[in-house]
């Protein structure tokens, strides 16, 4: 039987994390990652495959990482985990016993069976397997008319790359905007417009309620009856959780379909972790369930297991999900964290906000200078960060780790208006007028009214 002191189940960001950190913390220790796919793609990367990049081997993630760090490497895939032998079984009727174990198997897909056509000819998920991402981008290099459902992150950059290449292209959102569960409806509006301005339709607030075809799709039908022609449907329909392996191993997993794990990233088992989007989440300040699944989130939650492996640290915690995200539209950057306005009054959180619309150099004469808005939510009591949303040009993206750096840390808005910054007229905003701070003063003379 082959031994490693550390077995990491899966090998895309949160086991590729996972791995390294715990091998810089513990390098007496040996480590070894299996993973089922030859190459694994950057998740984030993927839909920049059907335009910006035009191919998946542009989107790989260098297996150079792992061998620079001293972990090993196996193209194999897990089948089941004996916890008490502490032995995982492989495809390929290997045996390899550990000390620890980290499963890191990611997310697929959610299902799509319910849907009427989906089984179709050219309809189509976009999960991460190079393999099978390839045959979609060949089936659309041929298609003009492509419909995408689902509006959210997946589907919006999806439909705004494949517009670069000239398709005709439409986005079929349930929910009343695009991006709708990420930002507040003013935002997302300025994505929609965003959209449309670079020639990509929206259908919001409409529900898809079959595929039509014989044999291939040939089109879409509404819920008010409305067609749509398709030469190609991707559904982007959200994704849930691998954790049958955790199941049939007998390692707990929530009715949500996500493995257990504590603040350490530890399951019941105190010996194997679980980390990415297939580890249970929690928000930061609600502490409620939540299926947010972020390659960003996923790194930290491997940096949390790495650490952790055998000596437990109260000051390297995950304290829940901050639900940090970020995307672009053309060279508008949209991002959000923590708590945006709708999911305070949800959480029934007394709050006021404050908002300031800027640009991203001085003088705004500059070439490149964008427009950048930011808008706080801010706890009533204390004035403490809750979240906050950005869009602007590139550095909108920074920006937003900026407040979730914030948030973790407590920070107020009356520290954010006394915070020292560096400015320059190519790199930031005015010092007389830096978005974040003027928002935080609005904030602070809400507080007044």
């Amino acid at each position: 039987m082959k031994r490693a002191d550390v077995v990491v189940i899966g090998g895309s960001a949160a086991g590729v994390v996972a791995a390294t950190t715990g091998r810089a913390f513990y390098p007496n220790k040996e480590f070894l990652v299996i993973r089922k796919e030859d190459q694994a793609l950057v998740p984030c990367g993927i839909p920049y495959i059907f335009g910006t990049l035009g191919e998946s081997g542009k989107d790989l993630m260098p297996d150079a990482a792992l061998k620079n760090a001293g972990v090993g490497l196996t193209i194999d895939e897990i089948v089941s985990v004996d916890p008490k032998r502490r032995v995982c079984a492989t495809a390929q009727g290997a045996e390899i016993g550990f000390e620890k174990l980290i499963i890191a198997t990611g997310s697929t897909p959610a299902d799509v069976d319910w849907l009427e056509g989906a089984r179709l000819e050219n309809v189509f998920t976009i999960p991460k397997s190079r393999d099978y991402l390839d045959t979609v981008k060949s089936r659309l290099d041929a298609a003009h008319a492509i419909v995408v459902i689902g509006g959210g992150f997946i589907g919006v950059e999806l439909a705004d790359e494949l517009r670069k290449t000239g398709k005709d292209v439409t986005i079929v959102e349930v929910l009343p905007h695009v991006l709708s569960l990420a930002f507040d409806d003013d935002l997302a509006v300025e994505a929609e417009k965003l959209l449309a301005s670079r020639g990509v339709k929206v259908r919001a607030n409409c529900k898809v309620v079959r595929l039509l075809g014989t044999g291939k799709v040939d089109g879409v039908e509404l819920s008010g009856g409305e067609r749509i022609k398709a030469d190609v449907v991707l559904l982007c329909m959200g994704y849930r959780p691998c954790s049958d392996l955790a199941r049939r191993s007998g390692i707990g997993v929530n009715d949500r379909g996500f493995i257990k794990v504590n603040e350490y990233m530890q399951t019941a088992n105190r010996d194997i972790f679980a980390v990415g989007d297939c580890a249970e989440k929690v928000g930061f300040f609600s502490r409620s369930p939540k299926n947010i699944m972020l390659a960003s989130t996923s790194c930290t939650e491997g940096r949390i297991a790495g650490m952790n492996l055998y000596s437990l640290s109260r000051v390297r915690l995950f304290g829940g999900t901050l639900s940090i995200f970020c995307t672009a539209i053309g060279d508008c950057a949209f991002g959000a964290a923590g708590l945006i306005e709708k999911a305070a009054k949800e959480e029934g959180v007394d709050f006021v906000t404050g908002a300031f619309q800027g640009i991203d150099k001085h003088p705004g004469t500059l070439p490149h200078t964008s427009k950048q808005t930011v808008k706080l939510v801010v706890s009533r009591e204390a004035g403490l960060i809750l979240g906050g949303e950005v869009m602007g040009g590139a550095s909108a993206g920074e920006l937003v780790n900026l407040i979730g750096f914030a948030m973790q840390n407590q920070m107020t808005v009356h520290t954010l208006l006394a915070a020292q910054i560096g400015t320059h007229p190519l790199l930031t905003a005015p010092p007389t007028a830096y978005p974040l701070i003027k928002a935080a003063e609005a904030a602070v003379v809400a507080f007044r009214r």
